[in-house]
């Protein structure tokens, strides 16, 4: 039995002596290798995200170039085509009349957008131009200096304009010279079209991205972000200041450049030699960096999820360990206290061999101290172990506690704060804002959409709906009774709805109390119309006639009010006529102008006059969808 315990002892020394490097230690070091490798993992994700985030920007970059380069050139070509007009070649080579070369300019003006178009000799005189009372031009100044060279001449700028509180020194321009050359050859004049590049940059859609051009000189002449025009790229007194990081071969800003425009963004930059300018785009690297903190998160959290797994199986192993020592050392005490205890009694046994019944009673009494003696040792060997494993199980969970706060404080840190977020009435104002510009695109180049069969009266019941809050408002009285059948068009249901709306919107206004300052949904007020007083009795009347049209098969729909009628209804379709007061939110001007263009896209008619018996009507005829399909 002794020689048996004796042999189970030295199976103890295959145990690894775990404690000589101390826990915190090893840790500390399992903390480490995950952090680094959570950042490593993050920032693979980083660099990845923003390669593609390139690819999409290097897309919205051409997007944006393509989208200026597009609309300049236009006026690059409107100055081309004007150089063979005989009109002109006849005033420059012939002495032709002024009048109505300077009304044929104004009229390609008018119709292009362009701020202004004149006809300059070779002498730098202007022979007709669409500003009133022009002078002349210096001839060794670009780009008529280069159109007179017999080349396109191309410039930007920008040139005074008197504007009272406007804040602005003057407008940007873009400016073309196309040469008109001679009978013998030579260039004997120009054609200069200028284009105020504020137009372009109203076009601009909402939803994309920052982008602006820089001349050579490092000014950004135009952008889609009123905060960058005309600063200087790389001026910290005038750009917005911004940190520069390389991350996978790209340029990442730190930028401090308010809230429109982003935090962290991702610069990608192209030149466009067509416009002499530098395009450059600013997209948003936010979200790639808080999903690469996610990704680096997530990552530690795996590995720290398997290092608490270790820590425990180790933290039992080690408890496993110290109960077996406790137990070994115990055994060894008391197998060396049998043995002399044994020894004695095997003296006493032969000196005392005559007296057996002593003998036998003191071993019985040895037998009776040698188990309590073993009841001692396991007792004392189980308080050791007891707080042996006390110890070593607080250890770990101190450790296990102090890495969960951490690590919930690296989340609470690593998450960057939320973009505020826009205005209700900002963003009401930006859809507002959005039509507008697609109208009037859809208006200055006569573009047309989808047109398909539309039931007329529906258009009328949705367009009644939208203006009930202003119809209700104002105390107007609505005379409409649909057709029952359907009444069907050609046309487009928004834009149709959007005529409709103006019209009702337009009638209202008309109608409204002087000063009431009433708006309207539609994208213009009352054009060309007198405000009544508060007494007049305010009744819109709406009417379909389907076999209008002098048999021609048209659809006709009228919209008469109550108000004092047109003051001059031959310029109610004007752009931007307008009889409110200046400053009037809803007097731009434009909603007829643009209704009259979206009628026209569908083949119809819009007519405005003074009724009969008082107040204003307007007249949409359209073709019926039956007159279509014959």
């Amino acid at each position: 039995m002794t020689g048996q315990r004796w042999r189970a002892a030295p199976e103890l020394s295959y145990y690894p002596p775990m404690r000589k490097i101390p826990l915190i230690v090893w840790v500390l070091a399992f903390v480490g290798l995950t952090a680094a490798i959570g950042a490593g993992a993050g920032w693979y994700a980083y660099r990845a995200a923003v390669d593609r985030l390139a690819d999409q920007g290097r897309a919205d970059l051409a997007l944006a170039t393509d989208r200026l380069t597009s609309r300049l050139l236009r006026y690059r070509e409107l100055a081309v085509v004007l150089t063979s007009h005989p009109e002109l070649q006849g005033l420059l080579f012939q002495g032709g009349d002024r009048v109505g070369a300077d009304a044929l300019i104004g009229e390609m003006a008018d119709k292009t957008g362009a701020r202004s178009i004149e006809l300059v000799d070779a002498d730098g005189r202007i022979l007709a131009s669409t500003a009133p009372d022009a002078g002349s031009r210096d001839p060794r100044e670009q780009p008529l200096a280069r159109a007179l060279g017999g080349a396109l001449g191309t410039d930007h700028g920008i040139v005074p304009r008197p504007e009272k509180g406007s804040g602005k020194t003057g407008t940007r321009v873009y400016t073309f010279a196309a040469p008109v050359y001679g009978p013998n050859g030579p260039a004997a004049g120009a054609i200069i079209a200028t284009v105020d590049v504020r137009g372009i940059e109203d076009n601009w859609p909402g939803n994309a991205p920052a982008a602006y051009f820089v001349d050579r000189h490092g000014t950004v002449f135009t952008s889609n972000r009123s905060g960058l025009l005309l600063t200087r790229q790389g001026d910290a007194q005038s750009f917005p200041a911004y940190a520069a990081r390389r991350v996978s071969g790209h340029e990442v800003w730190l930028l401090d450049g308010g809230r429109y425009l982003p935090r962290r963004a991702l610069h990608l930059t192209r030149e466009v030699p067509a416009i002499g300018l530098s395009a450059n785009v600013l997209l948003d690297a936010g979200p790639t960096f808080r999903s690469a903190v996610l990704v680096a998160g997530a990552t530690m959290a795996l590995f720290l999820v398997f290092g608490a797994a270790m820590l425990v199986a180790v933290q039992q192993r080690q408890a496993l360990h110290g109960r077996l020592a406790v137990e070994a050392a115990a055994n060894a005490r008391l197998e060396a206290r049998v043995t002399e205890r044994t020894r004695a009694l095997a003296g006493a046994n032969a000196d005392l061999r005559h007296e057996i019944v002593e003998r036998k009673e003191a071993e019985a009494a040895l037998k009776q101290a040698q188990a309590e003696l073993v009841q001692a040792g396991k007792l004392s060997a189980l308080g050791q172990m007891s707080a042996g494993i006390s110890h070593e199980l607080n250890q770990p969970l101190m450790a296990i506690r102090s890495f969960a706060e951490n690590g919930t404080l690296f989340f609470e840190r690593g998450k960057p704060e939320k973009a505020r977020e826009n205005l209700g009435r900002i963003a009401e104002l930006s859809r507002r804002m959005g039509r507008i510009i697609h109208n009037l695109r859809a208006f200055a180049r006569q573009e047309s959409g989808p047109v398909a069969d539309v039931d007329l009266g529906a258009i009328v019941d949705d367009a009644l709906e939208t203006t009930a809050g202003k119809l209700q408002r104002h105390e107007v009285t609505v005379d409409w009774t649909r057709p029952g059948h359907p009444v069907l068009v050609r046309g487009g249901v928004v834009r149709l709805q959007q005529v409709v709306v103006n019209l009702i919107s337009n009638a209202v206004d008309a109608m409204a109390g002087a000063g009431s300052g009433a708006g309207s949904g539609s994208v213009a007020g009352s054009e060309g119309r007198s405000e009544v007083g508060a007494d007049t009795p305010r009744r819109v009347t709406i009417t379909i006639d389907g076999g209008g049209g002098g048999g021609r098969g048209r659809v006709m729909l009228s919209v008469r009010d109550t108000g004092p009628g047109l003051t001059e209804p031959e310029r109610v379709f004007d752009p931007f006529y307008t009889t409110k007061a200046v400053g009037r939110a809803e007097g731009m001007g434009l909603g007829l102008s643009i209704s009259y263009g979206l009628v026209q896209s569908f083949g119809g008619t819009i007519l405005g006059a003074n009724h009969p018996d008082g107040g204003a009507i307007f007249t949409v005829e359209l073709a019926s969808a039956a007159q279509a399909a014959a």
